[in-house]
């Protein structure tokens, strides 16, 4: 489900989420993709760690399945561990982003040091359609993007081009999607290929600290209020199943 690929002499490792369709997060494939981030502690060669997504799109999201009663808690946690993998990764991180980046996709791209992407890349968490709110994102858009824009996306739901998101501040480098590859390589090449391993290695430490500290205050609570709250109301089960029956929910307010 994820493969991996090294380029530039074994300093960049590439892991390709790779579930057709669309590279939706279900819990084996973020149970998978978190086994390949553990390999980057014993290659300590590497330099950069991407994630990206096979084919046209980096992931329409978290499994809506997954989110009924009897998943929800195991595909949170999962997501929510994947999150504190990349924060604690051993080497700088960035998600390389081509068509839609949605939902438990864009989070696991929040928790990523840097975002390379298409400039037909779309972006955004529409869970609030759903008739839910996205935890990890709640707590990593505030500082990377600042609570204003970071409130607007997630209580609007509201999906925006790259263009957007890159004056934001969000995204580092945006290229065509057919070069995007060529253009992250130079990248890396120009800013990362000469540096020390080790160096980067406390640099990426040194740069998460302070959002890692957020998210260890921040993201248990957000996921209390979730599970213990939101998931049962009425709403949150309708917008589910409305999903997936794809119907329009019929909302109660309670």
């Amino acid at each position: 489900m994820v493969r991996t690929e090294r380029r530039h002499d074994g300093g960049h490792l590439r892991l390709i989420l790779n579930q057709p369709k669309a590279n939706i997060l279900s819990i084996a494939l973020m149970r998978d993709l978190r086994r390949a981030l553990s390999t980057v502690q014993h290659l300590p060669e590497v330099r950069l760690v991407t994630i990206e997504g096979a084919g046209d799109h980096f992931s329409y999201g978290a499994s809506v399945e997954e989110h009924r009663a009897a998943l929800i808690a195991d595909a949170l946690a999962e997501l929510h561990g994947l999150v504190r993998d990349l924060l604690a990764c051993p080497a700088p991180t960035a998600a390389v982003v081509r068509g839609r980046c949605l939902g438990g996709g864009f989070e696991i791209a929040l928790a990523c040091d840097l975002m390379f992407a298409a400039s037909t890349a779309v972006l955004g968490v529409p869970e609030i359609a759903l008739g839910v709110f996205p935890p990890a994102a709640a707590t990593l858009l505030p500082p990377r993007i600042g609570t204003s824009r970071a409130a607007a996306a997630v209580l609007t739901g509201r999906t925006s081009q790259v263009d957007a998101w890159v004056t934001a501040g969000l995204v580092d480098l945006v290229a065509p999607a057919e070069e995007l590859q060529v253009a992250v390589d130079r990248w890396f090449d120009a800013n990362l290929g000469s540096r020390s391993a080790a160096a980067l290695r406390y640099a990426a430490r040194a740069s998460r600290l302070w959002l890692s500290q957020q998210v260890e205050a921040t993201l248990p609570q957000l996921e209390r209020l979730y599970l213990d709250t939101l998931m049962h109301t009425r709403d949150a089960a309708e917008g589910i199943d409305a999903f997936i029956e794809k119907r329009e929910p019929r909302w109660v307010h309670a």
